[in-house]
């Protein structure tokens, strides 16, 4: 006997469980592989169903080619990551994974001068780990996003922070990362942290987020 299941509410069920994580609460232990592989089962289950018509055989399918998919992203993800850590010397640098993200926090204050778009010397040998570590692994792409506190004209901070984030794109394609796999964008003030009333909370908001992903599908 073949069993069929309500393609609409497995489905629903599946993306509900790939969705459940949240980029933006990173943990710093996560464990690539085990999250990916558990997400690309949910996603290959809803395929494996519209593949063969809502059967419980495909969905199995579906959830185990989904799974390996998954396990290998995560497992590449996972190595990035550790080389990553153990190539950036400047402990104020931040490397927090979850998912399929990796993101790498440098603190604007370390990186450039105030009212300023020229990166710090001291911060060259780091910036060219992180250029070393996204050739090693050509299967990702990476996003910097710019980031100030709520100081000073909103429409500058926000013109600002692209800047900021295209000089750190620049040191990365100056140190031979494809510009294609690169974005830079600024938001300002807008996307801060933790709250902007205090000196320790305003030096949090000011930063470049660097977002890296797999390409790999």
């Amino acid at each position: 006997m073949t069993f069929r299941f309500p393609l609409t509410a497995l489905a629903g069920s599946a993306l509900l469980l790939a969705a459940c994580t949240d980029p933006a609460q990173l943990n710093p232990d996560a464990n690539y592989t085990r999250d990916t592989a558990f997400v690309g089962a949910a996603l290959g289950t809803v395929a494996g169903l519209g593949a063969s018509g809502g059967t419980a055989k495909g969905a199995l399918i579906g959830a185990a080619v989904g799974a390996g998919t998954g396990a290998l992203i995560g497992n590449r993800m996972d190595a990035q990551a550790e080389a990553l850590r153990a190539s950036i010397s400047n402990d104020n640098i931040s490397i927090t994974q979850d998912g399929d993200l990796l993101r790498v926090t440098m603190p604007q204050d370390i990186l450039f001068a105030v009212d300023s778009t020229d990166l710090s010397p001291t911060l060259q040998g780091d910036l060219a780990a992180l250029a070393n570590n996204l050739n090693q692994f050509p299967n990702s792409q990476a996003e910097i996003v710019g980031h100030t506190d709520n100081t000073g004209d909103a429409d500058y901070n926000r013109d600002l922070s692209v800047r900021r984030a295209q000089a750190v794109s620049g040191v990365l394609v100056n140190n031979g990362v494809a510009a294609t796999r690169l974005a830079a964008t600024g938001r300002g003030e807008d996307s801060p942290i933790t709250s902007n009333l205090t000196e320790e909370g305003r030096a949090q908001n000011r930063r470049v987020d660097i977002l890296i992903r797999s390409t790999e599908v």
